[in-house]
Order: structure tokens, then sequence, then C-alpha cells
């Protein structure tokens, strides 16, 4: 028994493997081919678009730049002398109105040497006169002896007097004619030294009102190097102000950036005819003023290559307001913001054009990227003149999640759209809701304007 049952064991051990080899073999070409995948269906990612739509743009860049006065003034002491008034009060910073006497020089000097010419005058009118009653006599004396000589030379011809006596009474003609003379050079030389004298009276009195220094126009102080009681001499430079009527900004903008503003606003448009706000960043409170486009400036900056603008803000001392709008001083960095009249266009997320391509959602409701060309960018914004149309849904989403030929379902970004017309407009968005979806932008800084 025990040798059956061993034998049966051995036998098994041999049959099964074979068995299962042989069913391996049966199965093999049926295991040849996988069964196909089953396609799985994944739900469309949401992505943020906005729906284009020409919309109203205020075209316009910026740039920054310091504040100068138009008009500078220094109080020169055009005579010397002692400082003898000073007008009060008279320091750094004080607004002085046109006309105030603002300085006033000791004269006493010049008002003596008028009077010493005074005195001439006078005298020379007295020598005039006597001079002149002296020419009456010598003249008729004159006469008298030319009469004489006449008879003399009447006689001598008939032989009556000698030659001797008409040799005397020439002389005597010649005597009377030179005193006569030397009486009329006096009386033009009398005439001559008046008319100095005149001019040395007029000089004094133009220097007599030097002594008087007022405000040219109403300006504001700047620096004082002279005070009551000092001497100061011609030439010295007593006091600097500047006017207050206006003060110009010379802004810098990046070469490039004018030319695409100029083109926007239309065939022939010049710098001038640019519109012009001076703004002065403060923490949530701009406070913007209104300006003028003088003219380019003179040269481009070689370190910047930047071009300067010169804008013009009249009377802004009268525009300050204390705690809200500052006076505006020499050297006050300002933000200046040149635009053009307003016009249609397309306008969509700067960062949504980046590198020249666009991501869209397209009929099928798939991302598809596409070649753009922008013709404005300013600040968050660009301006699209090829490669985009009204109607188009344009992802303004992170493309770090938007990839081309995903399918997609596009949310209209409206808060987005709202800080993109906003912008344009050059106006602050409204902070967008919780839950908006709203990108960046929203939130801007107020404006104070005028």
């Amino acid at each position: 028994m025990t040798t059956a049952g061993g034998f049966v064991r051995r036998a098994l051990m041999v049959a099964v493997p074979a068995a299962l080899g042989v069913v391996a073999i049966y199965y093999a070409g049926n295991l040849k081919s996988l069964p196909e995948p089953t396609e799985v269906k994944r739900n469309p990612t949401p992505v943020r678009v906005i729906t284009l739509e020409p919309i109203d743009l205020v075209p316009r860049v910026s740039g920054y730049g310091t504040i100068a006065p138009v008009r500078e003034w220094r109080a020169v002491a055009r005579i010397e002398g002692e400082v003898t008034e000073v007008a009060h009060p008279l320091a750094p910073g004080d607004i002085v109105p046109a006309g105030t006497l603002v300085f006033r020089i000791d004269d006493s000097d010049l008002k003596l040497d008028l009077a010493n010419i005074d005195a001439q005058l006078a005298a020379s009118k007295v020598k005039d006169d006597t001079v002149t009653a002296s020419l009456a006599l010598a003249q008729s004396d004159l006469a008298l002896v030319q009469e004489d000589l006449k008879r003399q030379e009447r006689l001598n011809s008939q032989g009556v007097v000698t030659q001797a006596a008409l040799e005397a009474t020439r002389r005597q003609e010649l005597t009377a004619r030179t005193k006569v003379t030397e009486l009329e050079n006096q009386i033009t030389l009398n005439g001559a030294e008046r008319e100095v004298l005149g001019t040395q009276r007029a000089s004094l009195e133009r220097s007599i009102g030097f002594a008087e220094i007022r405000a040219p126009y109403d300006l504001r102080v700047a620096s004082i190097s002279a005070d009551l009681g000092q001497y100061v001499s011609r030439g010295q430079v007593m006091m600097t102000g500047e006017g207050t009527e206006a003060v110009d900004i010379s802004a810098q903008f990046p070469i490039g950036r004018i030319g695409p503003l100029l083109r926007l606003a239309g065939e022939g448009t010049e710098v001038t005819d640019l519109k012009a706000k001076v703004k002065l960043p403060a923490p949530e409170h701009q406070v913007v003023w209104h300006a003028k486009v003088e003219r380019m400036g003179e040269a481009i900056d070689e370190r910047t290559q930047s071009a300067p603008v010169v804008v013009r803000v009249e009377d802004p001392q009268s525009q300050s307001v204390a705690g809200e709008r500052p006076p505006l001083r020499r050297n006050m960095v300002m933000e200046v913001e040149l635009s053009a009249p307003k016009r249609k266009a397309l306008v969509v997320p700067v960062e949504a054009v980046q590198n020249g391509m666009a991501l869209v959602v397209s009929a099928e409701g798939v991302l598809e990227k596409r070649p753009v060309t922008t013709g404005f960018v300013s600040g968050d914004i660009a301006v699209v003149t090829n490669g985009l149309k009204p109607g188009d849904q344009l992802v303004v989403t992170d493309p770090s999640i938007a990839v081309p030929g995903m399918a997609v379902k596009p949310l209209e970004d409206d808060a987005r759209k709202a800080e993109i017309i906003a912008e344009a407009l050059g106006q602050a968005a409204q902070a967008p809701k919780p839950g908006s979806g709203g990108g960046a932008g929203g939130g801007k800084n107020k404006e104070a304007a005028q």
C-alpha cells in the first residue's frame, strides 16, 4: 500500500504541471490583444474671459519731472550804501505782492551830489546872464569902432589922416571884435557845460530811483543775502525770488511712447495739441492740476534715453488748499500725464497679449493661440490693431493653467472688464466684490481733481 501511494503522488506531481502548461498554451492566443481602453470624459476647465468689443479710450502716457518756476528774479543793488528799510515779513517762502518795497538803500550822498549839480546849473545861468549883458556892450563898442574905422579910412584916402592913426583905429577894431568873439564863445561853452550838468543830473536822479527795490510781480522769496543796516555794494545780489503766476514741469517720456499717442490722436496732431495733467502721487489721495503742453524739451537725456516735454500749470498758488492741495514748489517730483481725444478701440489687458500672442476660446470650446499686434500700450492696457475682433473671448486666466487645445468652460470676468473700461478712460475702477473673480487692477487710488 505504501508503494502504491507513493507512485500516485509522483504521478500527480508530473501530471498537474503538464496540465497547467497545456491550458496556458490553449488560452495564450486569446490573451495576445489587450481590451480596448475606454475613453474617460473629463469636465472642461473653467477659465476667465472677457468678450471683446470696442470701448471708449482716452489714450495717455505718463512721465515724471521736477518743477521749475517760469520766472526768476534777483534783487541786485545798483547803487552802494546802507540798507535803511526792509519789507516785513521777508523770509524764504514768504509771498511778496507785486510793487512791494523790498529794500531801501541810503541815497543821501546821491541827493547831495544832485544838489551840487543844481547849484552849478544855477551858477551857469547867472554866468550866462552876465556874459550876455557884456556881449551886448561889446557888440555896441565894436559897432562904434567899426564906424570910426570906416571914417578913418575915408579920411586917409583924402590925405587928412595919417597912416599911423589909421593903423591904430584898426587895432582898436580888432580888439573890440576879439572881445565879442570871446564872449560869444563863453556863452557857447556855458551851454555845453549845462548840457553836461544836465546829463549828470539825470544820471543822479536815475540812481536815486535805484535806492528803492520793489517786487516786479508776485513772487515767493527763495533766499535773502542782505539785511537792515548792512552796507551793500553795487552789483551785490540782495535777494532771489520766483514768480508765482505759473510753474513749468519738464517731464521725461521714454522714446517711442509719444509717437503712438500722436498717431492715435490723428494725422497732423502735434505734441502741443495734447491735453496734460500734473499729479502728485500720495497714498490713497492723488492730487491733480490741469496743465498745458508748452513745448518739447531741447535734448534727449543721454542716460535714460527719454524725451522731455514741458507742461505749464497756471496760477498754482491760488489753487493750493492747506491739508489737501499743496503749493507747487521748485524741485518737487511730479507725474505728468499726456492724453489724446477720446476714441473707440479694442482695449485688452496687457498681460493677456504677452509676446505678441493671445489665448482665445474657439467656437468649439477649446483654447486657441492667436498672434496679435498692439498699436499702443499704457499701464495695464493695450490697444489691439490686428489679430482680434469684436466678439472674441479673450482668456485672462493665468497662462500657466491655460494650455492651447484644452477644453475649457469660459466664465465672463465682468469685474476685470469693468477695470479695463475704467482704466481706458483714466478713471479709478471700483474694487471687485468678493467672489466676483476680479483680476489685478482693482482698488485704484482716488483722484482729487481740480
